[in-house]
């Protein structure tokens, strides 16, 4: 059996106003490395060996604490990397809400892609390829869709329903897999900052 923490990255200062994707130089706000750092205390006894992320730094700086407190290096893993959203990168969600493709986007994502990026089914794809190859106790710290795309799977959902699911900033769910299967054990947990 293999358990595995699916953390978001903490928050940015752009976290809610603007859909940063893959932009570059998206980092941690005071309130994100405050959220990082209760992250860490809050898994220092989860026995994991392995803590990989998102090559995003928002998603970097969020491990770093984590692996730190766990006496671990971060591995940087492609497969946890936030959707490619295209021409929609760097656009703010007030802008997007007009769009038409946004909304069918947000309508049906187990058959949508967005313009110029990839698809939730192909993020989907990368994340449960990196799962299957798992063992022991990991920490993996990528982007809410990008969870979110995982722990439908582990529920035995679709796509579409992705949006029941709250995965916040700076927040860990967890789950244990099997071969063939899998049960969600803990969802959006955000530990206190202090």
């Amino acid at each position: 059996m293999t358990r595995v923490y699916l953390v978001r990255h903490a928050a940015h200062d752009r976290v809610h106003g603007i859909l940063c994707g893959r932009m570059p130089g998206v980092a941690l706000g005071a309130r994100g490395h405050a959220e990082a750092v209760a992250l860490a205390g809050r898994l220092s006894g989860s026995g994991a060996t392995d803590v990989l992320s998102s090559p995003q730094q928002r998603a970097l700086e969020t491990a770093e604490p984590i692996a730190a407190r766990l006496g671990r290096p971060v591995a940087v893993a492609q497969e946890l990397d936030e959707i490619a959203f295209g021409d929609w990168t760097g656009r703010s969600f007030a802008d997007l809400a007009d769009d038409p493709l946004w909304r069918h986007w947000n309508e049906a994502r187990a058959t949508t892609r967005a313009p110029g990026g990839e698809s939730m089914m192909e993020a989907q794809g990368r994340i449960l390829g990196l799962l299957e190859r798992l063992s022991g106790t990991c920490v993996l710290v990528s982007h809410c869709d990008v969870i979110r795309a995982a722990l439908v799977t582990v529920l035995g959902l679709s796509l579409d329903f992705y949006d029941r699911i709250a995965v916040d900033p700076g927040s860990l769910s967890l789950v244990e897999l099997w071969p063939g299967g899998g049960r969600l054990l803990g969802l959006n947990e955000q530990p206190a900052t202090t």
